[in-house]
């Protein structure tokens, strides 16, 4: 357990000390950037940490028997996923060099957004008891993806058509991820009827290359089965805190127009999400792709201390909040979730692997 609060309590300092430049539109310098870095190690490199740990093993050992287009061909395969395990396993590598390779695109995106943000210390810091340690860890296809959906949200401010970019490579990895694509879309403030077409047009293209061919077995998995995923009504309400933070105090956030509309509407999107636990059984289905709404809290929780500021300056006291209430989330998920036991202790690869 220490080194996910090692790892916490350097973010916390980091986002204590920061001083927020407003003449540079990147923030954080080459101690975040080294941090950065600790990230993808300590994600990358974790051996025998997550619930799916097993399943990663046996998708590896079973790519090492196919050909690669055997491996793009099989079913419920994520092509991006596919490939890595594919070539990991032509050349003799361990599951350890895929997941630092996931492990790689995902703390990518997460800095490259964090950086476009006043405080990327206080960003990553909110990211760090879920989205880092949870599902970075255990979620591995589904982590990679929301790395792509956060390095295209960092560039959101340049058009939304770009973002379409980030989308596939997000689905190559989990197919899901084309949930966000309305989101983007709806955000538009220019040329809103040919975005929005173009848009539902590549959101119909990569339906039809990623998600057709695996939708008989999404649904069958997630909403036939009617799996309960075990505190999902917990971490759906996770974003609701931040969603009515934006709407009531929307035009503190400072931001454009566009990424404003995008904000309302990941917003929008959290309460329906809570909504939709009431009304279905398959909660797990709920829970997964609630998880593209992460950025949302680390949005609003990363600009509060700016939003309602101290005589002009970010506020100290609130920057103490945001950090007392990551830690709170940390403590009770690593002492009293029921699945906490598969990342407890943390293992890191080069000290424990044994080779058989």
């Amino acid at each position: 357990m220490f080194p996910y609060w090692l790892v916490f309590a350097l973010f916390a300092a980091g986002s204590l000390n920061y001083q927020t430049d407003y003449r540079r539109p990147i923030q954080g310098g080459p101690y975040f950037i080294a941090m950065g870095l600790v990230v993808a190690l300590l994600v990358g490199l974790r051996n025998e940490v997550g619930g799916d740990w097993l399943n990663y093993i046996d998708i590896l050992d079973h790519a090492g028997s196919l050909s690669l287009s055997e491996a793009l061909a099989a079913a419920g395969s994520d092509p991006g996923y596919a490939t890595m395990n594919w070539l990991a396993a032509q050349a003799g590598l361990g599951i350890w060099s895929v997941n630092l390779g996931c492990a790689l695109i995902f703390t990518w995106g997460l800095v490259k957004f964090a950086r476009r943000q006043p405080n990327p210390w206080l960003v990553v810091l909110v990211a760090v008891p879920y989205l880092i340690i949870v599902v970075a860890m255990g979620y591995t296809r589904q982590g990679v993806a929301i790395g792509f959906i956060l390095a295209g949200l960092s560039v959101i401010d340049r058009g939304v058509l770009r973002f379409a970019v980030y989308i596939v490579g997000a689905a190559a990895f989990h197919k899901s991820a084309v949930v966000v694509l309305p989101l983007v879309a709806l955000a538009a403030t220019q040329r809103r009827i040919v975005t929005i077409g173009i848009m539902g047009a590549s959101a119909v293209l990569l339906y039809w290359v990623f998600v057709q061919a695996a939708v008989d077995r999404l649904v069958t998995n997630y909403v036939e089965a009617g799996y309960a995923s075990q505190g999902a009504g917990i971490r759906v309400a996770m974003n609701i805190p931040p969603a009515i933070l934006f709407i009531f105090f929307r035009r503190r956030f400072v931001a454009t127009e566009q990424a404003l509309k995008l904000w309302r509407n990941f917003s929008i999107a959290a309460f329906a999400a809570l909504a939709m636990l009431l009304f279905t059984s398959a909660t797990t289905a709920v829970d997964r792709l609630a998880l593209y709404l992460i950025p949302l809290q680390m949005f609003i929780l990363g600009r509060l201390p700016t939003a309602f500021p101290d005589k002009k300056r970010s506020n100290v006291l609130l920057t103490i909040v945001v950090v007392v209430y990551s830690a709170a989330i940390q403590f009770v998920w690593l002492n009293y979730a029921d699945n906490a036991d598969f990342w407890v202790p943390y293992k890191f690869m080069p000290l424990t692997y044994e080779s058989d």
